[in-house]
């Protein structure tokens, strides 16, 4: 496929890109600086300004495809990474501002130019327990996509939108559009680096819904959008089979989520951030743990 990737510089696209290139996929990267890496083209481009975005959306990739003479050739689809990646990098406005106008640049500047598959990147945070000012417990475990999306920060606020935003050009337009709400980031080095600090103290995770998702995995989810057709506007939480701590499913729920109903009974070591309907409409079979390595 011929994709269009933003944010590919980014802590996730720059590890998804190769990921995709690798699969003999085209890319080329929108984003603020290049991502400098073997097969990858890019565009500096500032989302947040339509005429850019509707430019480079039909764009020639790379020298070579001049060479053919047939024209310029069109993306099969776009994958919407770009972001300011959380609160209190920039103003709580200014977040909101980029976030939301560049998702909606985006989508609008796809449509229009006829692409019909967009996966963009929402958020664990759009369930309102990551950057709440407090504690805020979820109102049920696991937390499935029907959960309420009430956040209370900029970051979040403009997620929520995205996906609004998602909604309403999938009724226009009836093109495929993916939202990934995805979990705490995590690349292979940070196992050894972070993971021991968050075994000795649990509690750490607490903001994360105790989950994460391997930036491996996360490029395979984004595989498995680019190749499911058909499903219309959905969004998919994102995240690796097991907690990110030490402590098995019900010592987590016995010291942290008291009270907290239970929808359905779990495994020893499942996820509380529930990934089954990835699974089985995507086909998303997560394949890396921090175990692997501390454990190991």
């Amino acid at each position: 496929m011929r994709i269009l990737f933003t944010g590919g510089a980014g802590k996730a696209g720059r590890h998804v890109v190769p990921q995709l290139v690798a699969q003999g996929h085209r890319v080329l990267n929108l984003d603020l600086v290049p991502l400098e890496a073997e097969g990858v083209d890019n565009l500096i481009v500032d989302l947040a300004d339509a005429g850019q975005v509707f430019s480079a959306m039909q764009s020639y990739a790379g020298f070579d495809e001049l060479e053919p003479g047939t024209g310029l050739p069109a993306f099969d689809a776009v994958v919407h990474f770009a972001a300011v990646p959380r609160i209190l990098i920039k103003p709580d406005s200014e977040t909101f501002r980029i976030n939301t106008l560049s998702t909606y640049n985006v989508m609008e500047a796809a449509m229009k130019a006829g692409i019909r598959k967009v996966i963009f990147a929402s958020s664990e945070t759009t369930y309102g327990v990551c950057f709440a000012d407090g504690t805020r417990k979820p109102d049920y475990l696991p937390v499935d996509e029907d959960h309420p999306t009430v956040p209370e920060d900029a970051y979040a606020c403009s997620k929520t939108c995205n996906e609004a935003t998602g909604r309403s050009f999938h009724a226009r337009w009836g093109a495929d559009i993916y939202g990934l709400r995805i979990n705490n980031v995590i690349e292979p080095h940070e196992y050894a680096e972070m993971f021991p600090a968050f075994l000795e103290n649990p509690a750490l995770r607490e903001r994360n819904i105790f989950a994460y998702i391997d930036v491996r995995d996360l490029g395979q989810m984004v595989e498995r959008c680019l190749a499911t057709d058909g499903l219309g506007y959905e969004v998919f939480n994102v995240s690796n089979d097991d907690l990110s701590v030490g402590l098995s499913n019900a010592e987590v729920r016995a010291r942290f989520y008291e009270g907290v109903p239970v929808k359905r009974e779990m495994g020893a070591n499942e996820t509380f951030y529930a990934n089954a309907k990835a699974r089985e409409m995507l086909g998303f079979r997560p394949a890396h743990s921090w175990r692997d390595v501390l454990e190991g």
